[in-house]
């Protein structure tokens, strides 16, 4: 009796590996908006667009970039890791508006190393900085489509991964 039981935990055992590596892996996106790209780079075009908490599986995994699909259908496309958890998200209703996730000023102010204070601290220090053609370039917005449409006419071709 105890040797079935051995030999049932050793299937399990040797099975257990190669099911886990079968089995989807189910992520959730962390961020405000979340764009899943033609390509596994920041300037592929945007093929659709994941709230937060929107769940999605693992496709393939490419450097720091993850290639996904909604649970439930839909375009698959890359996103870079750090716009998702292995943590279920659940929004509770009911609840007050509240700050879930950090915005994209905020995303790429933490890339930079800054945060508002940082910055506020450093144009304290430096008075003698003129700060004005800097703030304007960063009220400067340009669409997914206008960038598109630039590396297209440029015939700019990002190399695989783009800024990771």
């Amino acid at each position: 009796m105890k040797w079935k039981r051995f030999v049932a935990m050793a299937g399990l055992l040797a099975l257990g590996p190669a099911a886990a590596l079968a089995a989807p892996k189910a992520l959730s996106v962390q961020v405000k908006k979340g764009d899943l790209r033609d390509k596994p780079s920041f300037l592929g075009a945007i093929v659709a667009t994941l709230e937060y908490g929107a769940r999605v599986e693992l496709l393939e995994e490419k450097g720091a970039w993850q290639k996904v699909v909604p649970e439930g259908g839909g375009s698959a496309g890359w996103i870079h890791a750090s716009a998702l958890t292995r943590k279920r998200i659940r929004l509770a209703a009911g609840k007050q508006d509240a700050e879930v996730a950090a915005s994209s000023e905020e995303m790429a102010l933490a890339g930079k190393g800054f945060n508002k204070e940082v910055e506020a601290e450093f144009k304290t220090r430096n008075k003698d900085i003129d700060f004005t053609w800097i703030d304007r370039m960063e009220r400067w917005r340009v669409s997914s489509e206008q960038m598109q449409a630039f590396l297209k006419e440029g015939a700019v071709e990002p190399a695989e991964g783009g800024a990771e």
